[in-house]
């Protein structure tokens, strides 16, 4: 696996550095492709989706499939999974919330687990919550990570919250230009106009510069109570992004807990982690004699 990675990487920045000489806004588009395509599905276990109803609606003619636990519980819970992952890497929360009578939803984006369709952006990632929200809610509590974070930030300023409404953020990924620029970097693109012509791009797609994709732009406009975990050790959605939000923001609404040795993925599956979000979610010590699952 390590091999056949190594060799992809080696094929894209080798193609990348052909291209860039010969169109900056060609390698700019094959570049945003890129972004925006995982490079694996996650394919699920059986086993870690018992008890769950299967779901799926239509948006933009892709078929989006996903999981209800406990349906008719209260409240609702929504499982947000990251970029190349899948909700059925979450199923720890699922049985947990549902066996305290929440009603807990989850879906593959686009281009992730047993969704139709092979890309996925930010705008997508959002339309898509926003669509969950109108066919299955209210819903007022929401658990993502990585991606997801930054799609359900997006989604939420454009809609109503009520007063019991909680976020978590596990490992968000906090500003799109570092999550670009982190990017850029691995595929060795340093050409400055192949980059002004990915914005440019973005500004076309959406009409939005770069920069709106922020969790810390969008979270002034969200009213909700937020829990948000980040590791020292994530090399993926950097922790200094994270710190950085959470001081400009300065909001008492804001509960920020930083992690030492859980890195970006094993932070979401860690028994203690899983126990503090089920604990903010109750808002009180239900969780606290729960067995810790491993």
């Amino acid at each position: 696996m390590a091999k056949s990675y190594s060799f992809l990487l080696k094929f894209i920045r080798t193609k990348f550095k052909i291209l860039s000489k010969v169109s900056k806004q060609a390698t700019a588009k094959e570049a945003f492709a890129l972004f925006c395509t995982p490079l694996a599905r996650i394919t699920h276990d059986p086993l870690n989706l018992l008890n769950a109803e299967s779901l799926s609606f239509e948006m933009n003619g892709t078929i989006i499939k996903g999981f209800r636990w406990q349906k008719g519980g209260a409240p609702k819970v929504l499982l947000i999974h990251g970029f190349s992952s899948s909700v059925a890497n979450f199923h720890h929360f699922a049985e947990l919330l549902s066996g305290l009578q929440y009603e807990v939803l989850g879906f593959d984006a686009p281009g992730h687990g047993i969704s139709g369709g092979k890309q996925l952006n930010a705008v997508v990632y959002a339309d898509m919550i926003k669509k969950i929200i109108r066919e299955y809610g209210p819903i007022e509590n929401f658990i993502s990570h990585s991606f997801g974070g930054l799609a359900v930030c997006l989604a939420l300023e454009e809609q109503p919250q009520s007063a019991s409404t909680k976020i978590v953020l596990i490992a968000p990924a906090t500003e799109t230009t570092t999550a670009i620029n982190s990017a850029f970097k691995m595929i060795q693109i340093a050409d400055q106009k192949v980059r002004q012509e990915f914005d440019k791009l973005i500004m076309n797609i959406s009409g939005k510069n770069t920069e709106w994709y922020s969790i810390k732009r969008a979270l002034k406009n969200v009213r909700a109570k937020v829990l948000w975990l980040h590791d020292k050790d994530d090399n993926v959605t950097p922790l200094s992004d994270a710190q950085a939000a959470y001081d400009e923001l300065n909001d008492p609404a804001l509960q920020f807990i930083i992690t030492k040795g859980l890195g970006h993925r094993r932070i979401y599956r860690d028994p203690g982690i899983i126990k503090t979000v089920c604990s903010f979610l109750t808002e009180g010590d239900t969780c606290s004699s729960m067995k810790e699952i491993t």
